[in-house]
């Protein structure tokens, strides 16, 4: 329904709150597959996808590129499985 309405219609306050919807819905998506195992259990040893994210959040941080942090994190992912 937000989305069929204008954006003037709502005041700077109620603009400001909803451009947080992003930031805050994303960490629910990612948070699953990053720390849970096929069967829903938190997996915290062993887990490549870890140090993967973490390798992607630093790359976000100081590169502030989307398509290098996803190149960065894929490809650490991908080292980490098949070579180490």
């Amino acid at each position: 329904m937000i989305a069929l309405l204008k954006k003037e219609m709502f005041n700077h306050r109620i603009r400001e709150i909803l451009s947080y919807v992003p930031s805050a819905i994303f960490p629910a998506i990612i948070f699953p597959a990053i720390f849970l195992d096929q069967a829903g259990s938190l997996q915290l040893t062993d887990n490549p996808k870890i140090l993967a994210a973490i390798i992607a959040m630093v790359t976000g941080i100081i590169s502030k590129s989307i398509l290098a942090t996803i190149l960065f994190g894929l490809t650490s992912y991908w080292l980490i499985i098949f070579v180490i």
